[in-house]
């Protein structure tokens, strides 16, 4: 459950993997504090996502977790989320927010470059992604989004969430290149991993290790 006052360093967000069942991602939210979940449709058809997004969206906000769907904004409004996360083009991105941003978050992903993530932030998203779902495979994080998290965090104020490793240590690293989110897929939710225990693991190393945020 999370607490009333959010803490003053990077936060967690959860990224729901293929093949999870909904009852085990919502084990998480027991573990401390979760920012948000971003779910992406994984494969499954329509229906099957919007069933399995309403089963573990009420679980999500009763615990002061944001929900975000990602890629449909049709199921974002039919099962209340809190936000929609895209990886379009520029012009897409600028009506999507025109179009739901009075109503929930919109999040951006899909950039790999600096000129991709200043292009996608000209449209003033409520933040932006460095990561892709699903390739958090390795322990460590891609460099890549890490020395794109450091360069964004460091230039600009729209907030922005850098995909970890595989080992929940690395939300170390990411947490210093002064991210406001570390994202956390196969860390939390691999086989073999309690995610209420990974979740209370991960919220004390960011307690011991990140930096803390002006006010």
């Amino acid at each position: 459950m999370n607490d009333a006052t959010p803490p003053n360093r990077c936060r967690i967000v959860l990224i729901a993997p293929s093949g999870v069942p909904a009852a085990r991602i919502a084990t998480a939210f027991d573990g401390g504090d979760v920012a948000s979940l971003i779910l992406p449709e994984n494969g499954m058809d329509e229906a099957s996502f919007q069933a399995f997004a309403e089963q573990i969206v009420p679980a999500a906000q009763a615990a002061g977790v944001a929900v975000v769907i990602a890629g449909d904004t049709r199921i974002a409004g039919r099962v209340q989320a809190d936000g929609i996360h895209v990886e379009v083009s520029k012009a897409e991105l600028a009506e999507t927010i025109e179009h739901f941003q009075a109503k929930m978050m919109v999040g951006a992903g899909g950039a790999k470059t600096r000129d991709d993530a200043l292009e996608l932030g000209e449209t003033r998203p409520d933040y932006i992604f460095f990561g892709r779902f699903g390739y958090d495979n390795k322990p460590e994080p891609h460099p890549r989004n890490l020395s794109l998290g450091r360069w964004w965090a460091d230039m600009i104020q729209i907030p922005c969430i850098v995909m970890a490793g595989s080992d929940l240590a690395s939300i170390e690293d990411v947490a210093a290149t002064g991210a406001e989110f570390v994202a956390l897929s196969s860390a939390v939710f691999a086989d073999g991993v309690d995610p209420r225990a990974a979740i209370t693991q991960a919220n004390a190393l960011l307690d011991e290790t990140a930096p803390r945020f002006e006010d």
